[in-house]
């Protein structure tokens, strides 16, 4: 499959709608859930999204059997418009900007180890489930 054929695309194009209105329901349920003063959306699928990529990498990296152009259709399609390190760095900006520095700073830090983490835990878990 190139880059560029028509069915690569297509894959992509899928997995990035899904993802978009994944990351859409996340933002909307993490924003009734718990209100707009704190980016818990954001957090949410970056974690979350780390661990996928995390566990398609382990997969690939074991050799399980995936179906043709599931790296593609899920690394770059589905958690390239799930994750949002655009968003990241706006909310970040944005809680330093209202002056909200110890949030801010916690919340750039939280999200990069909790997202690491996230990432080693999904490779673990192919891991162990690999064998």
């Amino acid at each position: 499959m190139t880059a560029f054929a028509p069915a690569t695309l297509a894959v992509i194009a899928i997995g990035g709608a899904a993802g978009a209105l994944a990351r859409h329901g996340v933002n909307t349920w993490s924003a009734a859930a718990f209100g707009l003063g704190f980016p818990w959306g954001t957090v949410i699928v970056n974690i979350l999204g780390s661990f996928l990529m995390g566990a398609i990498a382990g997969a690939a990296a074991h050799g399980l059997p995936m179906f043709p152009h599931a790296r593609t259709l899920i690394a770059t399609g589905f958690l390239g418009a799930f994750t949002t390190f655009s968003t990241f760095s706006l909310d970040a900006v944005s809680l330093w900007q209202r002056g909200e520095t110890m949030a801010a700073a916690l919340y750039v830090l939280g999200s990069v180890v909790a997202g690491a983490l996230a990432l080693l835990a999904g490779l673990a878990t192919v891991r162990m489930i690999a064998g």
